[in-house]
């Protein structure tokens, strides 16, 4: 979906990681990297999620030339980051369907389905067991 304002048209990508869940919205620009109406990095102190959000634009060879804004919400930081990622790759084929095929082959356009999986009951995590007292 493309939307228009200001002569400057939008491109949206929605990304997911975990319970992480990530609103991007992309237009022409100067290379602005907003999440949560803060700079990337601040809110990714880490380099490696700032490296991990940038790396769809950099493959597209597109650094200094897209503005992207992202709302995310849920899940932890690391996982923010992912769906970052992957909304800001899905935004990116839709502004150039062209590079679809270069973003699907580095990874970016592929949900990462892992969830965190469900504590048992008799168990004090998923697979973590009390401990065992013979006597």
């Amino acid at each position: 979906m493309s939307t228009t304002t200001t002569g400057k048209e939008y491109y949206w990508g929605t990304g997911r990681r975990k319970t992480a869940v990530a609103r991007v919205r992309l237009r022409e620009g100067n290379g602005e990297f907003m999440v949560n109406e803060r700079s990337i990095d601040n809110y990714f102190p880490d380099i490696l999620w700032q490296l991990r959000v940038r790396a769809p634009v950099k493959t597209a060879d597109l650094v200094g030339k897209v503005d992207c804004h992202a709302n995310v919400r849920g899940g932890g930081i690391s996982s923010q980051a992912g769906a970052v990622m992957l909304g800001l790759a899905r935004a990116l084929v839709r502004m150039r369907p062209d590079l679809e095929s270069t973003l699907r082959d580095m990874g970016y356009l592929t949900r990462d389905s892992r969830m965190v999986e469900r504590k048992k009951y008799g168990h004090k995590k998923a697979r973590k067991s009390f401990q065992f007292s013979k006597r």
